[in-house]
């Protein structure tokens, strides 16, 4: 059920990431927000069902730094540190994807500058990012059992001679 849970938490992260990505009408404060919200109530709904240790929240992070990236300050070079610092789990072509298209949706904000996108790229210039700004929404992460062993001990197993299991020998 776990592993399920990251599956679905990751396919939401991906799609809403990629369209954040492709979409100018979306990157807005108030879409930072609604995002946000959202996300806290999928979060709230994991602890509810007690499924916090299953990864599936950790999959989100993206979309939760992009939604907090939306709603952060995009004026000084602190900001253009303080970003840098809080976007870890997104790549620097996508923070600067993100800061291209937004979009402000009232007088009182405004542009992201090109000098402050030449900031930001000038900060994360260290960073080994892979080249890749979308997020493959086909990923599947590897299914694991859990080894449950058995009570019974090898050498209490009889082996029928109808079988046919000659090669195998106890030792």
């Amino acid at each position: 059920v776990q592993q399920v849970f990251k599956q679905l938490f990751y396919m939401i992260n991906a799609v809403a990431l990629n369209n954040l990505l492709l979409r100018k009408d979306v990157c807005s404060w108030s879409t930072g927000m609604q995002l946000r919200f959202n996300i806290s109530q999928l979060e709230e709904w994991l602890r509810g069902k007690n499924l916090q240790q299953s990864g599936a929240a950790q999959t989100l992070e993206p979309l939760i730094q992009a939604a907090q990236l939306l709603q952060l300050k995009k004026k000084t070079s602190e900001d253009a540190e303080a970003i840098c610092s809080l976007c870890t789990a997104l790549t620097m072509q996508q923070i600067v994807k993100i800061l291209n298209l937004y979009t402000p949706v009232n007088e009182f904000e405004e542009r992201v500058t090109v000098a402050f996108i030449r900031d930001i790229q000038t900060h994360l210039q260290e960073r080994n990012d892979p080249p890749q700004l979308l997020l493959d929404f086909k990923h599947m992460f590897a299914v694991t059992f859990p080894f449950n062993p058995s009570s019974i001990t090898m050498d209490s197993i009889h082996l029928p001679a109808s079988l046919n299991l000659d090669f195998l020998n106890k030792v």
